[in-house]
């Protein structure tokens, strides 16, 4: 336990450093091509549809990607233990470095804040591009903010919080499995003519393995907002949040945007255009004003305090169940 302890510290001190490297043997781009390369095997579309048998396959993309995954990277602490405890420390602090984002996620947004900052709309249309999944050619500069804070707001839980929970959890393992579910659902999970039938797997357990680490990650946000200073506002990102949380199609998208639409005092979310056609989607949140690039910086701002909060919580939590008899002995002594 001590030493997923200090790999568990070592990995999140290494995320907010360095940030993501670009490198294409990254675990979540390998990841990305098994799961390409398994569906170009298993898809198949022929007329009429056969639901049953694209969820099947679905299904079995699932099954397939998830073992591989773990038998991976479990061989691959094993070894790397069974070497040297130390040398398995680094390679897990790696790992746990490489499930994180909360660097790469400041980074990509400021992108766009930069451009918009320099007066450069075109590219700070190309810069959320990168970082959303929406159209972006037409956005205004309002526009193009208010992506980018959103895509902050979402992924404080996709990128940070909960694979932050999955590897205090489960280690490097756990951690990993939820980056491939995260991964599979971002690449076949949607609601399109495609992958309606096929991706419902991925798109059901993304769903459910991300309900209460979105929860946990909106509380985080409501508990930093209520502690960064008077541009935030805990008590409006409690009671956004408590009111506009399931207004998102999502179950859990909305839970944190929510909370950052009531601690910036903005309204987020709305409808947006995707592959040319727009989608009607309800807003979160009061406009007590418009959204402006300075927001992307107060989000991001938002999102490293709720890691920070995360990252010491968990570490109470493993320091309790590594120490508990000790702790619990000392506070006995105490009370005595």
């Amino acid at each position: 336990m001590g030493y997923h302890i200090v790999s568990f510290l070592a990995g999140f001190i290494q995320d907010l450093l360095f940030g993501d490297p670009y490198w294409p043997y990254h675990p979540v781009r390998l990841m990305g091509a098994l799961i390409s390369r398994l569906e170009h095997g298993l898809f198949r579309t022929v007329e009429p549809r056969n639901p049953a048998a694209e969820r099947r396959r679905g299904l079995l993309l699932v099954l397939l990607v998830l073992s591989v995954v773990g038998a991976v990277t479990a061989a691959a602490l094993i070894i790397a233990y069974a070497i040297h405890p130390w040398l398995g420390v680094v390679v897990e602090s790696v790992m746990t470095y490489q499930a994180l984002a909360a660097r790469c996620l400041k980074d990509e947004s400021m992108k766009v804040y930069d451009r918009l900052a320099a007066g450069n709309l075109p590219g700070a249309r190309r810069a959320v591009s990168m970082i959303v999944g929406r159209d972006t050619e037409r956005l205004s500069e309002a526009g193009v903010a208010k992506a980018a804070v959103e895509t902050v707001a979402e992924n404080t839980s996709d990128g940070v919080i909960a694979p932050m929970l999955f590897l205090a959890a489960g280690g490097p393992v756990l951690g990993f499995l939820y980056k491939a579910v995260n991964t599979m659902d971002s690449m076949v999970g949607y609601r399109s003519e495609r992958y309606l039938y096929f991706g419902r797997a991925a798109a059901r357990l993304d769903d459910l393995v991300n309900f209460l680490p979105a929860r946990i990650s909106a509380l985080l946000l409501i508990a930093a907002a209520g502690t960064a200073g008077k541009q935030f506002s805990g008590r409006e990102a409690l009671r956004i949040f408590l009111r506009d949380r399931r207004k998102h199609a999502s179950p859990n998208a909305g839970q944190t945007e929510a909370a950052c639409a009531g601690a910036l005092g903005v309204r987020l979310a709305g409808d947006a255009s995707y592959f040319g056609k727009v989608v009607k989607k309800p807003f979160l949140g009061d406009e007590k004003r418009p959204v402006e690039p300075e927001d992307i910086r107060r989000v991001n701002r938002l999102m490293y305090r709720s890691a920070v909060y995360g990252e010491l919580l968990c570490l109470a939590a493993l320091l309790l169940a590594a120490y508990r008899e000790w702790i619990f002995s000392c506070i006995l002594t105490l009370w005595r």
